[in-house]
């Protein structure tokens, strides 16, 4: 059998146990046995700014480098106000700058295979997918828009905060995690 795949889950959510965090876990139990998961900390990563570029400051480095050491990157997103939320906006400029002196090809998100899912209101993020997807291509990414999953929450899942997937939602996810193994292998 051939050595399992590295996929990197982005987290879009900051809350504690948000709903996106929680479908990731899930995602994460559809790929056990077939993948290496791991999981990007971003969370120190500053806002961009030209000024901070060079010499690489040492967050950035370290979310390039786990960028670098995946075969692909799964974003978990909610939506905020139709798109996705500054942080994640944050994290792919940065991904999108040329380290310090060496030029586009230098570029880490250039090439990298990407998939995004959301859970959310009743449009089931799709304006937010639409608009990661749209920037992850602009910056060079390899995205697997196709099979992307969209959860709109319960109201009972709104309720408990507890991600309540039904058949059809689980049966997506599903079938992305199968879809994006093939896609980057």
């Amino acid at each position: 059998m051939a050595d399992k795949k590295n996929v990197l889950f982005v987290v879009g959510t900051l809350r504690r146990d948000g709903f996106n965090l929680q479908l990731a876990r899930r995602a994460e139990q559809l790929l056990a046995g077939r993948a290496n998961v791991s999981w990007l900390d971003y969370s120190q990563l500053p806002l961009m700014n030209q000024d901070l570029e060079d010499p690489e400051q040492e967050a950035v480095a370290k979310v390039r480098q786990a960028v670098r050491d995946a075969d692909g990157v799964w974003f978990f997103s909610p939506q905020y106000n139709g798109s996705f939320p500054g942080h994640v906006k944050n994290l792919v400029d940065w991904l999108s700058r040329p380290l310090p002196g060496q030029g586009r090809d230098s570029v880490v998100i250039s090439g990298v295979k990407a998939t995004v899912s959301g859970a959310g209101g009743r449009t089931a993020t799709a304006q937010m997918r639409e608009a990661l997807d749209t920037l992850l291509e602009f910056v060079g990414a390899s995205v697997m828009r196709e099979g992307e999953t969209g959860v709109a929450l319960s109201g009972a899942s709104w309720g408990s905060g507890k991600l309540e997937l039904s058949e059809d939602d689980e049966a997506a996810l599903s079938k992305q995690a199968d879809a994006f193994l093939e896609f980057i292998a």
